[in-house]
């Protein structure tokens, strides 16, 4: 490798294009014949539609068609089958029924009928004018209510090891708690969107999309076509943090009705439905019971989650992963429940399981290590697993231990006084607090193609996507390494089922998956290349393809030197080409995660009720940093995440109709620049070579983990008061009750 580019910071290759509008998303393409579609959508939570009453809709201006579960038939279920080891035969919806299915209704907001017009005015005026009658039946609007009815279902993800029910009894020290958290919802900027047309008996869409191969796939199955009569697009994505993963109904609906009108239509989801249709994270019951002996070594562990499903799909929060392995325990039980409600389908939200079960697992460590009178800090360095003992297998790396000790160091945790409320500035009371991090490190097979032009250029294509994270300008810089090509000579094409299959874009497993499969790529290129080279014509006629070196985006040997241009020139060649299919991870010989620790200041002014975070800072260890600016700015917008997590946010519905109230920007509360704390994040360079050649793991969603916890925890040290209940509200910091 030339060395040059990767571990170094670099600006983003398509940064350009994003600032100055270039970047086209999946409402920026605007087609011939254009029309526009706008959803009704439903009003009640659970029950039937009696009628639609279109009439006055359709005899509006510019209005072409409206489609509902009377007039749209041949639409099919996808297989929904999600295989990591295979990504290119992925077909995964999570909500598996089609829109306009049949009369039932499941949830507020569920698609019952479409509108499509000349204009997205006409579309959704005429809406608006869609009179749907209901038989409305009682909704059940909360988990608690859920739980309350009937029992949970059990879900197949369970651990156990040992005896808990026989340990835990003997502890000399326990914690029993149970811990909350609500509905969160995803919110991009770029609201889910699809613009589709049909072609000679193929499917063309953009789509706002985390993963075009698995949405190809879902949609041929969906049409009845075969794959390659489907093409999804999604060059520029704006974010999804997971609620894009999968294909939603709006998706299917554009395309139908696109293929009704016979013309390509545009439906882009108002702010409201993105409350309603297309994900969320659901709400979370933990039990926890933890057990110490007298010298503050864990010997019990039980993690018991119970989270909200819908009532047509069974979605699974495994909040108990992370239980099974981070502390060294002989004794661990981890269980996973879910019950339905008249909400639509949750689905995966950045660091799924993980994120709300490190705010119940790592606030309950706390609490023990209070119980046993010891430095939470302490007690965390003294119950690290040394290995994934709920496998067996060593960490292929784990620098946790690091990470705390730099982390409390750099944050001077040696001046937290040990009692709650004992620590001020004027007004402010001041509190400490910390929280581990943990995230699985994936490696997923991949394919990617490379091509050397002989303009001078590189082009790398791969049908993964770029959301945002970076993932264009990290695969240029592969193939700057491998080439010595600069990135500015370097062109990657993302985001099109046409490409090599690749991935979906979630589990931060895309630079650790794609990295190695553009790698070989462009080693077969260069291979391909050199064989140009010493071909009867070539530059270097005569030599052996061994003998020749590649370094600033040439050929060299024996004193003399070629650029690759020149060599396919000599050839009357446009390019150089090579493919690759990567493999995943040997998960059988190894344990992939990583690691890391948040500490936070938390200060609370009585006098005004005025909760504030202060500081974080946060050590990660998620092996090698290919663009540690872009690396740093991921770590940084999941603190900001779990911020929002901690503090801010949950979705609310209306205890009667189960309707959501805070569907919108304006109620619905993120953190905003005033809410930011200083934050200051450090990336442990530790190369992990067992997972790839690069030493690079996943660091999109582990930033987030934790970091409600270490919140809790620091508010817990500064006011005396656990809060177990998500998000962290000044009602609750001012009832006495909890004190």
């Amino acid at each position: 490798m030339n060395n040059t580019t990767i571990g170094h910071s670099q600006r983003r290759i398509e940064g350009r294009q994003k600032v100055t509008g270039a970047a086209r998303y999946a409402a920026d393409h605007p087609l011939p014949r254009m029309a526009y579609a706008y959803g009704v959508y439903s009003e009640i939570a659970h029950g039937r539609i009696q009628a639609i009453d279109a009439a006055a809709a359709q005899r509006m201006p510019g209005v072409l068609a409206v489609l509902h579960h009377g007039n749209l038939p041949g639409l099919h279920h996808s297989p929904s089958v999600f295989n990591v080891a295979d990504p290119s035969s992925a077909s995964r919806m999570d909500e598996h029924r089609v829109p306009f299915e049949d009369d039932q209704v499941h949830y507020p907001g569920q698609f019952v009928a479409l509108v499509v017009a000349e204009t997205f005015e006409q579309a959704r005026a005429a809406a608006q004018r869609v009179r749907v009658s209901y038989a409305s039946a009682a909704p059940v609007v909360s988990l608690d209510q859920a739980l309350a009815a009937g029992p949970a279902q059990d879900a197949p993800r369970r651990h156990s090891r040992g005896d808990f029910n026989a340990a835990l009894p003997g502890a000399s020290h326990q914690v029993d708690a149970l811990y909350s958290t609500p509905v969160e919802t995803h919110n991009p900027m770029e609201m889910h969107a699809t613009t589709a047309w049909w072609a000679e008996g193929k499917l063309f869409m953009y789509e706002a999309t985390q993963g075009v191969i698995n949405h190809r796939n879902a949609l041929a199955a969906v049409f009845d076509l075969p794959p390659d009569r489907v093409e999804v697009r999604a060059p520029f994505i704006g974010s999804g943090f997971g609620g894009k993963l999968f294909p939603w109904p709006h998706s299917i609906a554009a395309c139908a009705a696109a293929r009704a009108v016979s013309r390509p239509v545009q439906l882009v989801l108002p702010r409201a439905q993105m409350f309603t249709t297309v994900g969320h994270r659901p709400e979370t019951r933990q039990h926890l019971r933890l057990g110490a002996n007298a010298a503050g070594q864990l010997v019990a562990l039980g993690h018991a989650s119970v989270n909200s499903t819908s009532v047509i799909d069974t979605y699974v929060e495994t909040c108990g992963r992370v239980s099974e392995s981070l502390y060294s325990c002989a004794n661990v039980l981890v269980t996973h429940q879910s019950i339905g409600v008249h909400r639509g389908t949750p689905t995966s939200m950045r660091a799924p399981g993980a994120a709300p079960g490190l705010f119940a697992l790592e606030s309950a460590i706390d609490e023990l290590a209070i119980a046993c009178a010891m430095d939470p800090l302490a007690f965390r360095l003294l119950n690290l697993a040394s290995r994934d003992e709920s496998t067996g297998l060593p960490w292929s790396s784990n620098h946790l231990p690091e990470a705390l000790k730099v982390g409390a160091e750099r944050f001077g945790w040696a001046g937290r006084q040990a009692q709650p409320g004992a620590m001020r500035d004027g007004d402010e009371l001041i509190g400490y607090g910390l929280g581990a991090c943990n995230w699985d490190a994936y490696r997923i097979p991949t394919q990617a193609r490379v091509s050397l032009r002989a303009d001078g250029t590189a082009l790398v294509q791969c049908g993964l996507q770029d959301i945002g994270t970076g993932t264009y300008t990290i695969l240029a810089q592969t193939v700057s390494e491998l080439t010595g090509l600069p990135l500015a000579k370097v062109e990657v094409e993302l985001g099109s089922s046409a490409f090599p299959p690749g991935p979906v874009s979630g589990g931060s497993w895309v630079t650790a998956s794609a990295m190695p499969a553009v790698a070989d790529a462009t080693r077969n290129a260069l291979q391909r290349l050199a064989s140009l080279a010493v071909a009867g014509n070539g530059v270097f006629a005569g030599l052996a393809p061994e003998q020749l070196e590649v370094s600033a985006g040439q050929l060299s040997a024996q004193g003399q030197r070629f650029s690759f241009s020149e060599v396919l020139k000599r050839q009357r060649l446009a390019r150089a080409e090579g493919e690759a299919h990567s493999t995943g991870a040997d998960s059988k010989t190894y344990a992939f995660r990583s690691f890391g620790a948040h500490f936070v200041e938390a200060r609370w002014d009585p006098g005004i009720s005025r909760l504030r975070i202060a500081r974080v800072v946060s050590v990660i260890d998620a092996g090698r940093a290919i663009n540690p600016l872009a690396a740093r700015n991921q770590v940084e917008g999941a603190i900001v995440m779990g911020l929002g997590m901690a503090l801010f946010e949950a979705s609310e519905y209306d205890s009667r109709s189960g309707l959501p109230v805070n569907n919108n920007y304006a109620e619905y509360v993120v953190p905003v620049h005033a809410d930011m704390p200083e934050i200051d994040v450090v990336l442990l360079d530790y190369p992990d070579y067992h997972l790839n050649e690069f030493g690079a793991r996943g660091i999109g969603e582990i930033g987030v983990t934790g970091l409600a916890a270490a919140v809790a925890n620091a508010v817990y040290h500064a006011t005396g008061k656990r809060i177990r209940e998500l998000p962290i509200t000044l009602d609750k910091l001012m009832d006495t009750a909890r004190a």
